[in-house]
């Protein structure tokens, strides 16, 4: 099947199939509320800032099948934003690069997607229901966040305690007062 450029794509609903035959390719910049939970790890005070768009490109293709039979259906996707994350250290902003470029093959259903996955080394997706392009974008760009996104340096000094932390506490506790005190004198 030849690529018509006629042909509108749904990214929320692709039909795989006939996006790897016609080998297209959706690319677009979409804003960063299209994808509600990526925005929900983002730093807090990103809510009112500008947020960056997500600019991410998908490409179909169909591959020869390692056992002869029908060609195999897969995906191509491509997605890169630089999210302002909380930094574990200081607490503040890190503008942080993320970058997905996976491909996916695709397979009748997800029992078929069971029975290949433990022999083979690529991501299996079921044809149906219709993949959400959109929802895969955010899975992978989940899946690409950093377990503790910090600055090299971080732009405020970060207050570091050392020393003892017990003996600190055992002296400030010397100069508190015990709360059962007066509770002893009206015993008396």
């Amino acid at each position: 099947m030849k690529s018509n450029p006629n042909t509108v794509w749904n990214p929320a609903r692709l039909d795989v199939r006939a996006f790897a035959q016609a080998g297209a390719r959706l690319n677009a910049d979409d804003a960063m509320d299209r994808f509600e939970r990526l925005k929900d790890e983002l730093h807090p005070d990103s809510a009112t800032a500008e947020l960056p768009g997500v600019r991410w490109q998908a490409q179909g293709a169909l591959r020869a099948a390692s056992e002869g039979g029908d060609p195999a259906v897969w995906l191509h996707l491509l997605a890169e934003v630089v999210a302002p994350l909380t930094c574990q250290r200081c607490l503040g902003a890190v503008e942080t690069p993320l970058r997905v470029d996976r491909w996916f093959r695709f397979v009748a259903d997800e029992a078929t997607a069971a029975v290949e996955d433990n022999d083979c080394e690529e991501d299996l997706l079921p044809l149906e229901p219709r993949p959400s392009l959109y929802e895969l974008l955010e899975d992978e760009l989940l899946m690409a966040l950093p377990l503790v996104p910090m600055h090299d340096s971080c732009p405020v000094p970060v207050p570091m305690q050392s020393g003892d932390v017990a003996a600190v506490d055992a002296s400030a506790d010397e100069h508190r007062p015990h709360p059962f005190a007066a509770l002893s004198r009206l015993k008396k």
